[in-house]
C-alpha cells in the first residue's frame, strides 16, 4: 500500500510541478522546477524512495528511448549523419575517456574504473530539457534535429560505456581485445533483436487485424510492451537492452508504413505515449529532487571519501567537471562543424569558418538529464565480494551536481546566444509538399471515379451516385487549383479566413452544447458524440 501512495504522489507532483513552471512569470525550465519539488518533498515529508537499479533502469529507459527512436524525423536526421555521429559516438568515446581520466587525477579515491563509469552517465544529453529550457525562445530546426539525433545515439553509446566500466569494477579487470569484441556482441545483437521483435509483432499484429478487425484499446497496450519485450529478451542474451529499445522504436517507423493502424488507434496511441513521456521524465526529475536531501545529508560522509573534510570540495567537483564537459564539447563540436563546412566548402568553392555563436549554444545545448540520472542510479550496491561499490555515493552526488549546474547553465546562456541566430539555409519543402498533395488529390478522384461507375453498374440509379461523387470531387479540384503557383497567395489567405471564422464558429458550438448539458437537454451519448466531432475539428484546424 506504502508503494502504491508513493507512486500517486511522485504522479501529482508531476502534475502540480507543470503548473507551476507555467504560472511562473520567469522562464524557469521544468525540469528545475520539478527538482525543486522534489526536494521540498523530501524535507518535509516522509516519503522516502528505495530506488533497486535494475528495476528503475527497466520501467524509465526502455519506453523513454523507445519514443524517441520512433519519433525522431528520420530523413531530417540522415542530413547531418555526419554530424550527428561524430557527437554521438566520437564525443561520448572522447568523453569517457577523457573525463574518467581526468575524474581520477581530480579525486584519487575514486577508482578508475568508478570515475569512467561517472564519465560514461554523464556523457549522453537531453533532448527533452533542451526543449523547456528553450520553450520561449525557439530553437532552429535544424539545431533541434541534430540534437535529438545526438541523444537518441549518445544515450545507448553512453549506457554501453557504462555497463563495460560497471563490469570492469565488479571483476577489477579490463581487457581493450575482450571489451570490442563484446561490444561487437551486445550492440549487433541488440540492433538485431530490436528489429526482429518489431518486425515479428508488427506482422502478427496485422494478421489478427486482416482476419478478426482492430482493437485501440490492444494496439495501444502492444505498442507498450514492444519497449520491454526488447529490452529483456536483449538482456537474456547478455546484449544491450538499451540498443535494442532504440532498434525497435526506429523500426516501429518502418513498419507503420506498410501496416498502418485506424485514424482513432493513431490519435489515442500518441496521447498515450505523449502522457507516458511527460509522466516518466516528470517522475525521474522529482526522484532526483527527492533524493537530494539525503545525498546531501551524506555531503559530510561523501568528501571524506575524497580525503577532504569540507563539503564545499564537492561543489568545486562538480563545477569543474562541468567545465571540462563544455571544454571538450566546444572544441568537439567546433571541429566538427569545421570539417563539415570544409567539406562542404571545398565542393563549393568557399571555406568559412563556424559561428561561433552556434557552436556555443550548441555546446550549451549539452544539458545532462533523466539519462544521466537513470544510468547513475543503476551502479551497482555491492561488488561481487559483497563489499559495498567503491565511491557509489559521491558518484550519485556528483552525477545530481552536474545536471543541476548544466541545466542553469543552460537555462541562462541559452536563451541569450539562441536569440536572432539562424541556421545554414535550408531548401523550401513547400514545392514537395504541395505536389505530395497534388498527387494524394488526384489519386482520391481516380478511386472516387472508379467507385461511381462500380455503384452505377451494380445498383442503377446512376445520377445519385455521380452528383454524390462529383460533390466529393469538386472538393479535391479546388484543392489542386488552389495550389497552382497564380493562386496559391490568396489560396492561403482564403484559408487563413476560413480557418479564423471556423474556430469562431466552433466556439459558438461549444457554448451552445454547454448550455444544453446545463439544461439536461441532451444525453451523455450525444454529448460525447459531439464533443469528439468539435475536438476533431478544432485539433484540425490548428495543426
Amino acid at each position: 500500500m506504502e508503494s502504491v501512495s508513493v507512486v500517486l504522489f511522485l504522479l501529482l507532483a508531476v502534475v502540480v510541478s507543470g503548473a507551476i513552471s507555467r504560472m511562473l512569470p520567469w522562464s524557469i525550465p521544468t525540469p528545475l522546477v520539478q527538482i525543486l519539488l522534489g526536494g521540498v518533498i523530501g524535507l518535509s515529508t516522509s516519503y522516502r524512495v528505495s530506488l533497486n537499479p535494475e528495476l528503475f533502469l527497466l520501467l524509465f529507459l526502455p519506453p523513454l528511448l523507445f519514443l524517441d527512436g520512433w519519433r525522431i524525423p528520420k530523413d531530417e536526421l540522415f542530413k547531418d549523419v555526419s554530424t550527428v555521429v561524430e557527437l554521438a559516438l566520437g564525443l561520448v568515446l572522447t568523453t569517457v575517456i577523457g573525463m574518467g581520466l581526468f575524474i581520477n587525477w581530480m579525486i584519487p579515491a575514486m577508482p578508475l574504473a568508478v570515475a569512467f563509469a561517472l564519465a560514461a552517465v554523464v556523457s549522453p544529453t537531453d533532448p527533452i530539457a533542451v526543449s523547456a529550457i528553450a520553450a520561449r525562445v525557439p530553437i532552429p530546426k535544424r539545431m533541434m534535429h541534430i540534437l535529438e539525433g545526438e541523444s537518441l545515439l549518445n544515450d545507448a553509446s553512453g549506457l554501453v560505456c557504462l555497463r563495460f566500466a560497471v563490469a570492469a569494477a565488479l571483476t577489477g579487470t579490463f581487457s581493450a581485445g575482450d571489451a570490442a569484441l563484446n561490444f561487437l556482441w551486445v550492440a549487433g545483437m541488440g540492433l538485431v533483436i530490436g528489429v526482429a521483435v518489431t518486425v515479428a509483432v508488427s506482422r502478427a499484429k496485422a494478421w489478427v487485424t486482416r482476419r478478426w478487425g482492430e482493437d485501440t484499446g490492444s494496439q495501444i497496450l502492444v505498442s507498450l510492451l514492444i519497449p520491454f519485450g526488447s529490452y529483456m529478451l536483449a538482456e537474456e542474451f547478455h546484449a544491450s537492452g538499451i540498443l535494442a529499445a532504440v532498434a525497435a522504436g526506429v523500426t516501429m517507423t518502418f513498419a507503420e508504413i506498410s501496416r498502418q493502424a485506424m485514424a482513432v488507434t493513431r490519435m489515442r496511441r500518441n496521447s498515450v505515449w505523449d502522457t507516458i513521456q511527460f509522466t516518466l521524465n516528470g517522475i525521474i526529475f522529482v526522484l532526483l529532487g527527492e533524493q537530494l536531501p539525503g545525498i546531501l545529508a551524506g555531503a559530510k560522509r561523501t568528501v571524506a571519501v575524497t580525503g577532504h573534510v569540507e563539503p564545499g570540495w564537492l561543489a568545486l567537483y562538480v563545477v569543474a567537471i562541468v567545465l571540462g564537459l563544455a571544454a571538450l564539447r566546444f572544441v568537439w563540436v567546433w571541429v566538427s562543424f569545421k570539417l563539415t563546412i570544409l567539406r562542404k566548402g571545398q565542393a563549393r568553392g568557399d571555406v568559412r569558418s563556424p559561428n561561433w555563436r552556434l557552436v556555443a549554444a550548441m555546446s550549451f545545448a549539452g544539458v545532462r538529464g533523466a539519462i544521466t540520472l537513470a544510468g547513475v542510479l543503476t551502479l551497482p550496491l555491492a561488488l561481487n565480494d559483497g563489499s559495498p561499490f567503491p565511491a557509489r555515493d559521491l558518484a550519485i552526488f556528483l552525477a545530481a551536481g552536474v545536471i543541476i549546474v548544466s541545466l542553469i547553465v543552460a537555462s541562462v546562456a541559452l536563451p541569450v546566444l539562441l536569440k536572432g541566430l539562424t541556421m545554414p539555409a535550408e531548401p523550401s519543402k513547400q514545392a514537395e509538399e504541395d505536389a505530395a498533395r497534388v498527387a494524394t488529390a488526384e489519386a482520391a478522384i481516380s478511386a472516387i471515379e472508379r467507385h461511381q461507375h462500380q455503384l452505377a453498374e451494380t445498383r442503377g440509379d446512376a445520377d445519385r451516385y455521380a452528383a454524390a461523387g462529383g460533390r466529393v470531387m469538386d472538393l479535391y479540384r479546388e484543392r489542386i487549383e488552389g495550389l497552382s503557383e497564380d493562386e496559391r497567395d490568396a489560396v492561403r489567405a482564403q484559408e487563413r479566413l476560413f480557418r479564423d471564422f471556423r474556430l469562431v464558429g466552433l466556439k459558438a458550438e461549444r457554448s451552445a452544447l454547454a448550455e444544453l448539458i446545463r439544461n439536461r437537454s441532451v444525453g451523455s451519448e450525444t454529448i460525447r458524440k459531439l464533443t469528439r466531432e468539435l475536438d476533431l475539428s478544432e485539433t484540425r484546424l490548428r495543426e
